[in-house]
């Protein structure tokens, strides 16, 4: 697991999150997804699968590939 590129993610995650006026207790009724794993995903404890990177991207109202969009 490359460290750096998770912890650029989980940056992202979480400035996306905020700018949509979204908290981590707004993932609490989606299937697939709880509170503390986007805690996790946040804090660049834990990598996700696409299945979940997608469910994040609906909730978000994003594209996927959005998620991806940082230096």
């Amino acid at each position: 697991m490359n460290k750096e590129y998770l912890q650029k993610f989980a940056n992202h995650l979480k400035t996306l999150r905020k700018e949509k006026g979204l908290k981590q207790d707004d993932f609490l009724d989606i299937d697939g997804i709880s509170r503390s794993m986007i805690g996790m995903v946040e804090t660049a404890k834990t990598d996700i699968t696409l299945t979940k990177i997608k469910i994040i991207a609906d909730v978000l109202k994003v594209h996927p590939k959005e998620l991806f969009n940082f230096d």
